[in-house]
């Protein structure tokens, strides 16, 4: 497993999420529960894995794909 992003903007996170999702990449969020233990205060952020090593590198170019989709418009 391998950490693609942390975040404390769990609305990032959970587009990133999606994105990865459609293209068939499984992931997991770490430290959600320490984060809502210390009362989102943003001191502990969430980090998002990729769950199979190899996707990585497929993984970011899908992110970078999604970002230039939204700059775009």
């Amino acid at each position: 497993m391998r950490e693609l992003l942390r975040s404390n903007d769990l609305v990032h996170l959970s587009w990133a999420q999606a994105a990865l999702s459609a293209a068939g990449i499984e992931t997991v969020v770490l430290d959600a529960h320490v984060s809502g233990v210390e009362g989102n205060i943003g001191a502990f952020p969430r980090r998002l894995m990729v769950v199979d090593d190899d996707l990585l590198e497929r993984a970011r170019e899908v992110l970078a794909r999604a970002e230039q989709a939204l700059a775009r418009g």
